[in-house]
């Protein structure tokens, strides 16, 4: 994790990151070392309205495979407009997690600047569908071209 988070300080320096978002669950392990190296608050989304947060932002996800839609949600008191947020997920496959985030943060006024994943599955629409976006930056550690039986091929093959 600690080797993932290096990477993404590199290919994010450059930004006025200010937060870092991920959806629960498994999200939270690369974006909590990216927080403890950029001495960062990092933000949980959850995937289900708790009964306890009254006031939050809200945003429907699809998810492709588990074949359901689930609310997203966040606190208000977390996001807000002048916060420059980058989001970080384990994978990037149709995007919709990716594009759910991008509303919650739309909804609370902030900035998102980037967009940061370990893999992408790239022989699907997500990554595609997001850096037609160009106001954002979008950066996957790795991109997978394709999968066959015994055979996974990458973008830089």
């Amino acid at each position: 994790m600690k080797s993932i988070a290096v990477e993404f300080v590199r290919r994010f320096a450059d930004l006025p990151i200010n937060k870092i978002i991920t959806i629960e669950a498994s999200g939270i392990a690369p974006a909590i070392m990216l927080g403890y190296l950029l001495e960062l608050p990092v933000v949980f989304v959850k995937k289900a309205k708790p009964t306890t947060m009254a006031d939050m932002y809200v945003s429907q996800v699809h998810s492709f495979t588990k074949n359901r839609t689930y609310d997203i949600c966040v606190s208000k008191e977390f996001l807000a407009p002048g916060d420059n947020i980058l989001f970080i997920d384990d994978f990037l496959a149709n995007g919709n997690a990716a594009f759910g985030m991008l509303d919650l943060v739309k909804q609370s006024g902030a900035s998102l600047l980037g967009m940061g994943f370990i893999i992408e599955k790239s022989f699907q629409e997500g990554g595609k569908r997001l850096r037609e976006l160009s106001d954002l930056r979008i950066e996957s550690l790795a991109r997978i071209k394709s999968l066959e039986v015994n055979k996974v091929r990458f973008e830089e093959d």
